[in-house]
């Protein structure tokens, strides 16, 4: 059952969906009552011994193949999650696996105290494809990509241009990371902890999202560091960045020597059917970070940065891990897919095509849906209020064989692997 066959017993029953019946098209398989007891006790197991800091669906995935996943029980699943916007080349890919096996058998880790080759390799291919950005420092995650880029705002602007009380302004409804630093420049208080004790003080002040005015009041406010800014908000719910705002804060930036940066973590390396979703705006940043699809599903991060931004010296920041040749190695695999396999007009032609079908279903069920936004293949579905919430729906849509992600608390989140296919966007549909 696809998206439209949801919506139209969404409003029905006090359960989104009943739970899937045996005529559904998603296939036990091979699957037993005694291999559902199987998965059932292994997940006690597991959450008798793992910290409970996922709200995790009753489903344990043990393989996949494509766009598609299979549980413990042998049921198929249609995957538009993706990892959360991160295996952009599916499950199961021969290049990736072939690249990651191939690097393991040579060397898989050495320290940044050695030169890397395909580190190098990586970072001439990114920045190769980044107009106006020259340097690449390598890490493991978004997060931490952000938190290297917070990091070199701030130095910048101490040792640049002599501030004292430097600031980052960040946009009320975004998403940076979990450290301390990012969690402090994500603007959505839920995530700063009880009495905001993982926020740290005086580090970051935030603007609405697309509002020149508010904006402009925080830079008036504020000495500014930097701008960190998504393109398009994915936590957040999938709220598309303005061209004319993002060339005011461009503006703002210049005029105070302020850097500019675009954190395209979730966005970026093809999914919004542009390389990186900026480039739908006109305006080009000083710093970039990105992560999640830039392995492929192996831990990869990147800050990339201009020449002028470019102030961090040996010593300033470090990782053990980032950049090593394993990850630089599914980094390539990427790299070359998107060269090669057309995965960036792949994602623009099958996001307009999953687009156009939400937007039919929001046509056909007004009272149900308030709005479809995003770009390419990173989209949202607003629901009305009264069906409950996000996650409702995605755990109806998980109990039919479709994998989705909430993105707040009424916006289900479409982002599927970019080798996506036509039949499979209509599947889900």
């Amino acid at each position: 059952m696809g998206t439209a066959k949801l919506l139209a017993i969404a409003a029905t029953s006090v359960a989104l969906a009943p739970a899937r019946p045996p005529s559904q098209p998603v296939r036990l398989g091979a699957a037993t009552i005694d291999a559902a007891a199987e998965a059932a006790a292994q997940r006690e197991t597991f959450d008798a011994v793992v910290q409970k800091t996922y709200g995790r669906y009753p489903l344990t995935i043990t393989r996949g193949k494509g766009c598609m996943l299979y549980d413990a029980s042998g049921n198929e699943y249609l995957d538009f999650v993706a990892g959360i916007s991160t295996c952009c080349l599916g499950h199961g890919d021969a290049r990736l696996a072939d690249a990651v096996a191939a690097q393991m058998r040579e060397v898989h880790h050495v320290s940044n105290l050695y030169y890397i080759p395909n580190q190098g390799a990586l970072a001439s291919w990114l920045v190769g494809n980044t107009p106006g950005l020259d340097k690449a420092f390598f890490c493991n995650s978004g997060g931490e990509a952000n938190e290297a880029a917070i990091k070199l705002s701030l130095k910048h602007a101490v040792t640049t241009r002599g501030l004292k009380q430097p600031k980052i302004l960040t946009a009320y409804g975004s998403f940076h990371g979990r450290t301390m630093a990012t969690i402090s420049a994500t603007a959505q208080p839920k995530y700063h902890g009880p009495e905001a004790c993982w926020r740290v003080p005086g580090l970051a002040a935030h603007f609405d999202f697309n509002d020149a005015a508010s904006l402009e009041a925080a830079f008036a406010e504020h000495d500014v560091a930097a701008v960190l800014i998504e393109p398009v908000q994915g936590e957040g719910g999938v709220r598309v960045g303005d061209a004319a705002f993002f060339q005011k804060a461009r503006e703002l930036c210049d005029a105070s020597g302020a850097l500019l940066v675009f954190d395209e973590v979730q966005a970026g390396v093809g999914r919004t059917g542009k390389l990186w979703a900026h480039q739908h705006l006109g305006v080009s940043p000083d710093v970039l970070t990105c992560a999640k699809a830039v392995g492929g599903g192996v831990p990869l991060g990147a800050m990339l940065c201009s020449d002028a931004a470019n102030v961090f010296a040996p010593g300033d920041h470090a990782t053990t891990y980032g950049g090593n040749p394993l990850a630089c190695a599914a980094g390539l695999a990427v790299a070359a897919a998107i060269d090669d396999d057309g995965l960036v007009a792949n994602a623009a032609a099958r996001g307009a095509q999953l687009k156009a079908g939400l937007a039919a279903m929001a046509a056909k069920h007004p009272s149900k849906v308030a709005d479809v936004r995003g770009l390419g293949l990173l989209l949202g579905l607003e629901l009305a209020p009264e069906l409950g919430g996000a996650a409702k729906f995605v755990q109806a849509a998980s109990d039919k064989g479709l994998l989705l992600v909430p993105a707040g608390a009424d916006v289900v989140r479409f982002v599927p692997p970019l080798v996506v296919s036509s039949a499979e966007i209509d599947d889900a549909l």
